[in-house]
């Protein structure tokens, strides 16, 4: 198991991801304008609008699906003036963030969705190995009992994940109906 080897000490708090997933949007722009209740002592904590050009049009995402594309391959590519934009977006994100698998990266970044299945208030996981994010969960499930929080875990033993939380040293994905 895998713990973090010295404090989380920077937080990214995402939205809009997918622009027309709007519960997430709402909250980094209230974060943005008022972050006091985001803000802790010797915590950056930074809420980010992550695909701002889908969001302004309420569509899921311009060229491509944001939340795949921060493998190596979109992350390396060279800038060029065709280049997708969500592809040179994650580029942002990674270079503000990461690098991703970096000792430089976030320590945490939760990615904030929407969804119409019925799966209410539901954290995405991807690594059961990793002690501080299973340690996190445990107390973000105490803290709403006895509202139910399900856990999905879509952990894969030889799949290096494409997600925009996936550039921090601890990703969590939140859903929300």
């Amino acid at each position: 198991m895998s713990s973090p080897s010295a404090p989380v000490r920077r937080v990214g708090l995402f939205g809009g991801t997918h622009g027309n997933e709007l519960s997430g949007v709402l909250l980094v722009r209230h974060w943005q304008q008022d972050g006091a209740e985001i803000q802790r002592a010797g915590v950056e904590v930074k809420p980010f609008l992550t695909n701002p050009r889908a969001v302004e049009r309420c569509t899921r995402y311009i060229d491509c699906d944001l939340n795949r594309v921060f493998d190596p391959q979109s992350l390396g590519r060279p800038v060029v003036e065709d280049i997708p934009y969500e592809v040179r977006r994650a580029q942002e994100i990674n270079h503000i963030f990461g690098p991703k698998g970096s000792d430089d990266a976030y320590d945490l970044i939760f990615d904030l969705h929407n969804t119409t299945s019925n799966m209410g208030g539901t954290i995405i996981l991807e690594n059961s190995r990793d002690d501080f994010t299973i340690q996190m969960v445990h107390y973000i499930k105490n803290a709403l009992a006895p509202e139910p929080c399900p856990v999905l875990l879509i952990e894969h033993p030889s799949l290096k994940y494409a997600t925009t939380r996936s550039v921090a040293k601890h990703p969590v994905g939140k859903y929300q109906i």
